[in-house]
């Protein structure tokens, strides 16, 4: 099968690679003709993925229509806030008639969407049934040395659904399938946020047991928040939801956690992000959670904490007896 992978950032360098090494003819498209060069004359991803070689079956390229051109299968790996940015210029998602597999996760600032809807607003209800959601804990480095990895892939067609997962899946590779598009979404775009809450929570050295307090109650806030979404609960008891959570919360490889660490180290915001070339997608997910849940009246109190380090300026130590001075409940 022909595949086009549109991003070439570590994410979607090594589901690049995972595709190929399946024996699929790969178009890599990149935004930036530096990172496009660098693979051409490297035949690896010297800026996101360094020291990993990629088969000789991954071509690229920075012409989107070539891309479009090629692709039999669309897997799309770019940066939330930009997916609006990429898929209109041009009249691209117009264009596109093939199935898509997204691997973006977030929400968008301002309109407070998820990525899957994102994608139906810009294709439009009568491709609804091309789109596709992956999603789990995935460190991209890890995928392209060839470690056991586990996702799960979401669709709104059951049928065609089987056909996406053996397109990935192989010996390091596992997708499992699922219609809970918004369940899986949800999962990937929160967990980010959290990672920051755990990320500040450990450079502050509060200890393992307010990391598993974060941890499953975050997992609360993010099936409360879900449900109210229509979301299934049991979705976050799986690789998108709690598998992804741990994984983003306490991998030494996640930007997510890298934040908070530095956060706790008195750094700022921009001090961090000017630092930081791969996007951390939790600290924009942080402002469009906060204020999605305040728009549905769903209490979320682990990433209004976040919110209020991030955006308010809040010393991280005062966020965190904020929390710890909350009304008590039953769980």
């Amino acid at each position: 099968m022909r595949i086009a992978v549109i991003g070439a950032g570590s994410f979607g360098t090594a589901l690049a690679k995972v595709t190929a090494e399946n024996g699929h003819d790969v178009l890599l498209w990149s935004h930036s003709q530096d990172t496009a060069e660098t693979i051409r004359q490297n035949r690896e991803n010297s800026i996101y993925l360094k020291g990993i070689p990629l088969p000789e079956n991954i071509g690229v390229t920075t012409d989107f229509g070539e891309a479009i051109a090629h692709a039999e299968l669309l897997i799309s790996a770019t940066p939330t806030q930009v997916i609006r940015e990429v898929y209109t210029t041009d009249n691209r998602a117009q264009k596109i008639s093939v199935p898509v597999v997204v691997a973006s996760k977030g929400i968008e600032k301002k309109t407070h969407l998820l990525v899957c809807d994102i994608f139906q607003e810009l294709f439009g209800e009568q491709k609804k049934s091309l789109l596709f959601f992956l999603s789990g804990p995935s460190f991209a480095r890890e995928m392209a040395l060839r470690l056991p990895t586990a996702i799960t892939i979401a669709g709104y067609d059951t049928e065609r659904l089987p056909e996406i997962q053996k397109i990935f899946h192989n010996e390091y590779f596992r997708a499992y399938a699922t219609t809970d598009v918004v369940g899986v979404e949800l999962g990937g775009a929160l967990k980010n946020v959290l990672a920051i809450a755990t990320g500040i929570s450990d450079g502050l050295g509060l200890g393992n047991n307010a990391r598993a307090a974060l941890i499953t109650r975050g997992l609360a806030e993010m099936a409360r928040l879900g449900e109210r979404l229509g979301a299934r609960p049991i979705t976050f008891m799986g690789l998108a939801g709690m598998g992804d959570l741990v994984l983003t919360c306490t991998g030494e490889l996640s930007r997510n956690r890298s934040v908070g660490l530095k956060l706790a180290q008195g750094k700022s915001l921009a001090e961090i992000q000017s630092e930081m070339r791969m996007v951390a997608e939790g600290v924009p997910t942080t402002e469009s959670a906060y204020e999605l849940a305040e728009r549905l009246g769903v209490e979320i109190p682990i990433t209004t904490a976040v919110y209020r380090i991030l955006y308010q300026g809040m010393p991280p130590q005062e966020a965190i007896r904020t929390l710890m001075a909350r009304s008590l409940k039953f769980e």
